[in-house]
């Protein structure tokens, strides 16, 4: 249904187009969100994980509609394709991950996606429903000035939520730390140590255990922004297929 990207199939059209490109495995159940089973159950984790990707997908398809930016999903395993069918608006794309470790599979996404043509690359998990639009926007505007840069968009609980990039540096993919508190310190610091040019983008949240998910209920069902962000200027995406399905979950809860 959606058009599949090979890594070195150059495409004239992409020159100066950013691929917004959500980091994505199947969503199959057992294989998704695993870590929120307990609150919703394997079936449950995996119903969300799909809300996420279509609200992720959905804001990322705002941004593009203005220019300079194109979907994609790249995804894993490869031959799953199909499990993505109808989850993502028209034009969106994908392209296979590839790589074992996770630092090589993000630099690797970004060599075979820059390898298509595109002027530059934003690697987005699929964890952040409500991902501000202003962030997108900003990484967007950020990759198209002239000269090379990093984008960083950080977690409040350490790690990043997007990394954007000119070119497939491979400075902020090594030594780090992965799935620990310290990933977005030490990338800062590999980023500066190498001398280049980084753009930070405001603090956001990964959706991905019982507590996180307390704080996405609070901001999607009770107005509540989430308390790193309390006191400054960032909103939320209005992620409405994830507010529906936890607007569905506690009606059921409430039987």
């Amino acid at each position: 249904m959606y058009r599949v990207l090979q890594a070195g199939e150059w495409d004239d059209s992409l020159a100066g187009i950013c691929a917004l490109a959500v980091m994505a495995k199947a969503p199959r159940v057992g294989k998704v969100k695993t870590r929120l089973a307990p609150a919703l159950g394997f079936e449950g984790a995996a119903a969300i994980n799909v809300c996420f990707l279509r609200d992720t997908a959905r804001n990322i398809a705002d941004v593009a509609v203005a220019g300079g930016a194109a979907g994609l999903v790249c995804y894993t395993p490869v031959g799953d394709e199909e499990a993505f069918d109808h989850l993502l608006p028209h034009g969106f794309g994908l392209i296979a991950q590839r790589g074992d470790a996770f630092g090589e599979r993000l630099l690797l996404a970004a060599e075979d996606i820059l390898s298509c043509g595109f002027g530059a690359v934003c690697l987005i998990d699929s964890d952040s429903p409500t991902l501000p639009h202003e962030a997108l926007k900003q990484a967007v505007e950020a990759l198209a000035r002239p000269g090379d840069r990093v984008v960083l968009g950080g977690s409040n609980d350490g790690g990043y939520y997007l990394i954007g990039l000119t070119k497939a540096f491979v400075e902020p993919f090594e030594n780090i730390t992965w799935s620990t508190a310290s990933v977005y310190a030490e990338t800062v610091s590999q980023v500066k140590s190498a001398g280049l040019e980084l753009v930070e983008l405001p603090v956001w949240y990964d959706v991905d255990d019982a507590e996180t998910l307390a704080t996405l209920e609070r901001e999607l069902m009770g107005g509540e922004r989430p308390p790193f962000a309390a006191s400054g200027h960032t909103d939320g995406y209005d992620a409405k297929a994830t507010r529906e399905f936890l607007v569905e979950r506690l009606a059921r809860l409430n039987i």
